[in-house]
């Protein structure tokens, strides 16, 4: 994930960020674009009035231009949006273009769009004038610098509806976020917020505010061992947010502003659904009422008392915490926590307004349990009903599904589970809520627990100790008489070069056919028997989904005896972390990190992050001639063993002394024979 605001305050790709200004004739679109040009400067942005960039194409002006047949001015307006593209494409600025998107005439059946596909392949964001008809009408029969025709305040209000609706529903075609601004007195400073925001607001820029979110709420707070990772809607309690919510909207709008035909249309649950749906909470009310309306919605919700019971025990302890990570919107659920006296224990990330600076999606759920887990150390016990929360529950400890009734749970879940199930490898359990709900898929592979049965209960608030022996999740050779031998010439200070290297590989050939088929397993394949006929064969399974990662350059030589052992390997020369691709574990079953010497285990620690932060799931087994005894039982990498059951490692033996090899002592030197350069 990003390390600082300023790597992901620019677009995530080639396309500069271009925003549309609409709104009928005489919404106030120019005085708008001068207006944010005075408040935001040219530095970071700049500004175009759509005619007067066609009249600078056109040979003789907007006059001519009018005379012009339909398709010659759809080749100009083509071409003047496209200028525009390619300026900021330049100079990295933000385009704002104030233009028109219909004409419509009153005695027209019908308006004539002036809109052309280029424009929506062009336009990141479009924000629209919904100014009172009423206001339009005086301010056009007022307006003393242009002729403009009559027109009645009833077709001024069809023509805003109409280029409101049909903008809403090419915008979510054509992944374009679309806001409406409406209220004059805050015009300006609500739009040059937007502004502000659509300039640097990117899927990773929105990654990084959450985990800046996540350390605020952290902070320096040491104690924690356990964190419990919630799901809001439809899991801590079994209403719905965005549903409540959207109850009050207009009828005469509800069917393209609200989140289910949002969700339900071509964006998906993607971030910039997302992102839509913050725009259009923030088309709702202003910030005052905007606040009140949350302050009704919570009062309509229930948690579960079985959460209540399980927070309220939290509440009682320093080293449980507890956190509550929603779509929805965050200003309902932290009102909800205030009333149920749970403000202090749990803590809430969610959007719903600009101002929140992010989003939540599946993605971000996923990536603040994996911060939880991988930065802080945590034990994550993950709660979620909805396919959106997968990530989350797979990158989690303990995964629990929580199952309402089926009249309002996901119709979707059972599919998605089962495969997450399969594929990635979850093992969740599920909480029925209430208890007589039917549960979800098998039991016997979906067991149901209940959350206020005490043995739960103690399970996650006993608290977790750093571990004082090596996990059993290392295995090594240490006190076994084929170690003594194999160590022998490592040790022995004649020995360097390529005899020394030939000691290296046969103890990583012995590493692999020892511990890591014991610990992966084998699989039979059809080889030809020297007899003629077939016969059956054994292999690592997966060894043709396997990575092996030479951790340069002392880990080289026994990688290549891993190699020997599993030939269908694929094989890795990593100079450090960021040399694992993502095409080095896409579709892989595990990956083997493979070096001579683990002293404090920082280098494994970071190849993990790595790995993990490209695929949360894929096993991971670090194989190493020698490790201090220290480093798996008291430092970062017993850390991550402790909290990572898919890592593995395999060593030939566990070493109490902290020497650590210099110049003609290190292991790297000896082995390439550059002892002399010491």
């Amino acid at each position: 994930m990003p390390g600082s605001e300023e790597s992901v305050s620019s677009t995530a790709n080639n396309a500069p960020v271009i925003v549309g200004i609409y709104g009928i004739p005489g919404s106030g679109k120019t005085y708008l674009l001068h207006r944010l040009e005075q408040e935001l400067g040219q530095e970071q942005f700049e500004f175009y009035e759509g005619s007067r960039v066609i009249a600078s194409l056109v040979p003789g002006g907007l006059d001519r231009f009018r005379e012009m047949t339909e398709q010659d001015k759809l080749i100009w307006r083509q071409c003047a949006i496209d200028t525009i593209r390619q300026e900021c494409l330049g100079s990295g600025k933000v385009g704002v273009v104030a233009g028109h998107f219909m004409f419509w005439p009153e005695e027209e059946d019908a308006g004539q769009p002036v809109y052309t596909l280029l424009d929506l392949d062009t336009y990141t964001h479009i924000l629209y004038l919904d100014i009172a008809a009423e206001i339009i009408a005086q301010r056009r029969r007022d307006d003393n610098d242009r002729t403009r025709p009559p027109t009645s305040v009833n077709h001024l209000r069809k023509w805003q509806y109409t280029e409101k609706t049909e903008l809403r529903h090419l915008c979510r075609d054509h992944g374009i976020l679309f806001g409406v601004l409406s209220v004059q007195r805050t015009l300006v400073h609500k739009a040059s917020t937007f502004l502000r925001d659509f300039r640097q607001h990117t899927e990773a820029y929105n990654l990084f505010c959450s985990e800046r979110k996540l350390d605020e709420i952290l902070g320096a707070d040491k104690s924690l061992q356990t964190m419990l990772v919630l799901d809001a809607d439809r899991t801590l309690a079994p209403e719905d947010i965005g549903e409540l919510f959207w109850a009050t909207d207009p009828l005469d709008e509800r069917d393209t502003r609200s989140l289910k035909s949002l969700f339900s249309g071509p964006l998906g649950y993607s971030y910039t659904a997302f992102r839509q749906a913050a725009l259009l909470y923030e088309e709702t009310a202003e910030e005052s009422d905007f606040d009140a309306l949350c302050t009704v919605v919570a009062s309509a919700v229930h948690v579960h008392p079985e959460f209540l019971e399980l927070l309220r025990f939290v509440t009682d302890q320093d080293h449980v915490g507890a956190l509550v990570v929603t779509c929805g919107l965050r200003a309902v659920w932290e009102k909800v926590l205030e009333r149920e006296g749970l403000s202090k224990v749990a803590k809430v990330i969610g959007g719903g307004r600009i101002a929140d600076g992010l989003v939540v999606t599946d993605m971000v759920k996923a990536g603040v349990v994996s911060r939880l887990r991988d930065t802080y150390y945590l034990q994550v016990v993950a709660f979620g009903d909805s396919p959106l929360d997968l990530p989350m529950l797979v990158a989690a400890d303990q995964a629990i599904v929580v199952v309402g009734e089926e009249t309002t749970r996901s119709k979707t879940m059972d599919a998605c589970l089962h495969r997450a199930m399969e594929r990635d490898g979850l093992r969740p359990s599920q909480a029925l809520l209430p208890g007589h709900v039917s549960p979800r898929l098998d039991i016997a592979d979906l067991p149901i627990i209940s959350l206020d049965n005490p043995e739960f209960t103690n399970s996650i608030l006993s608290c977790r100790h750093r571990p004082l022996t090596p996990s059993p999740l290392v295995l090594h050779a240490t006190s076994r008489n084929v170690a003594k031998l194999l160590m022998t010439p490592t040790r022995d200070a004649n020995m360097n070069g390529p005899n020394l290297r030939e000691a290296h590989r046969r103890i990583g050939w012995y590493l692999a056919t020892q511990f890591l088929t014991e610990l992966v397993g084998l699989e039979e394949y059809g080889i030809p028997h020297v007899q003629g006929h077939q016969t059956c064969g054994f292999r690592l399974r997966g060894e043709q989904l396997t990575s092996i990662v030479a951790l340069m350059r002392g880990g080289e030589p026994m990688a290549f005896g891993v190699s020997d052992a599993l030939p269908e390997a694929m094989f890795i020369h990593a100079n450090g972390p960021k040399d694992v691709l993502v095409q080095h574990l896409d579709g892989r079953h595990s990956v083997i990190l493979v070096d001579s010497v683990v002293n404090s285990g920082k280098t494994v620690v970071q190849f993990v992050r790595h790995i993990r932060a490209i695929c949360s799931k894929i096993r991971i087994v670090v194989i190493a001639g020698v490790v201090q005894a220290q480093s798996v039982t008291d430092a970062d990498l017993a850390q991550t063993l402790a909290h990572d059951s898919n890592l593995h490692l395999i060593s030939l033996r566990l070493s109490d002394s902290k020497f650590t090899g210099q110049g003609t002592t290190d292991t790297g030197n000896r082995l390439f024979n550059s002892t002399c350069l010491c």
